[in-house]
C-alpha cells in the first residue's frame, strides 16, 4: 500500500495572476462588455421581461420596472468583485444577459463565475456557450489554477450547464445560505488549470462552423465533447 504523501505537490515559481479589470472579450457570436447602466440596462430589462422564474435562485430580483432594473445595475456597475459583465449577441447587436468574476483570490490562483442570468433569447446555443468559453479562457490564460461554479443545490438547469460546460462535480455544501427568506444547499462545480487545454480544445471543436448544419442544428453535442474530460460527474444528473 503506497504511504500517504504528507504535503502536497509543489507549486514552483507560482506567481499570483492579474484581477480581472473588465476589459472587453471579443467573440465571434457574442461581445462580453463590462456592465454600464446607460449602456445596457434599458435593453437588458427588455430581454428579461415576461420571464419572472429567471430570478427564481438570484438573491434579487424580478425587476417590475426598466427604472428598478437600471437602479440595480447603477449600483453594481463599478464592483470589482463581483465584476459584471453584459453578454451581447453580435448577430442582433442586443444585450441578452449578465455573467460575471467573483470570489477572485489571485493569491490563492482562484476565480469564479457567477451571477448568470441569461434571457431565453441568448440561453441556448453558440452565443451563451462562446461566452463562457471567453470567460473561461482569460481566467487560465491569465494564470488562474482553478475556476468555480455554484448554484443552488435544487437549480438543476444550472447543475447541468455546468455539466455540460465541463466543470466536475466536487460536492454540496449544506445549509451554506439563506436566500430569500429560503435555505441554500450550495452546489460546487470546478475547473482546474490542467484540464484546461483539453476543454478549450473540446470549446473550438463544438463552435466551428462544421459543428452545424445550415439551419444552425448542431452535429456533435458539447457535452460530449467535454465528458472525456471531468473528473467528476454530478450524481444528481447521472
Amino acid at each position: 500500500m503506497a504511504e500517504t504523501p504528507r504535503f502536497g505537490a509543489a507549486v514552483p515559481d507560482w506567481t499570483p495572476p492579474a484581477r480581472p479589470l473588465g476589459e472587453g472579450l471579443e467573440g465571434h457570436w457574442v461581445r462580453l462588455e463590462k456592465l454600464d447602466a446607460d449602456a445596457h440596462a434599458a435593453d437588458l430589462h427588455r430581454a428579461y421581461t415576461g420571464h419572472d422564474a429567471l430570478w427564481d435562485y438570484m438573491p434579487y430580483g424580478p425587476f417590475h420596472s426598466a427604472a428598478a432594473y437600471h437602479r440595480w445595475v447603477k449600483e453594481r456597475e463599478d464592483s470589482t468583485d463581483p465584476l459584471f459583465y453584459t453578454v451581447r449577441n453580435r448577430e442582433t447587436g442586443h444585450c441578452g444577459g449578465v455573467a460575471s468574476y467573483l470570489r477572485i483570490t489571485p493569491e490563492m490562483g482562484s476565480i469564479e463565475v457567477g451571477h448568470i442570468c441569461l434571457s431565453p433569447e441568448i440561453a441556448r446555443g453558440r452565443a451563451w456557450t462562446e461566452a463562457m468559453f471567453l470567460m473561461m479562457d482569460w481566467a487560465f490564460r491569465a494564470g488562474y489554477r482553478r475556476y468555480e461554479w455554484k448554484c443552488d443545490a435544487l437549480n438543476i438547469p444550472s447543475r447541468r450547464a455546468a455539466q455540460r460546460l465541463g466543470f466536475s462535480y466536487e460536492g454540496v455544501f449544506r445549509q451554506a445560505a439563506v436566500v430569500k427568506g429560503r435555505n441554500r444547499d450550495t452546489a460546487w462545480f470546478a475547473i482546474i488549470d490542467k484540464e484546461w487545454p483539453a476543454l478549450a480544445e473540446a470549446y473550438r471543436a463544438w463552435l466551428s462552423p462544421s459543428n452545424f448544419d445550415a439551419k444552425g442544428r448542431q452535429l456533435e453535442r458539447l457535452s460530449d465533447l467535454t465528458q472525456l474530460v471531468r473528473a467528476g460527474s454530478d450524481p444528481v444528473l447521472g
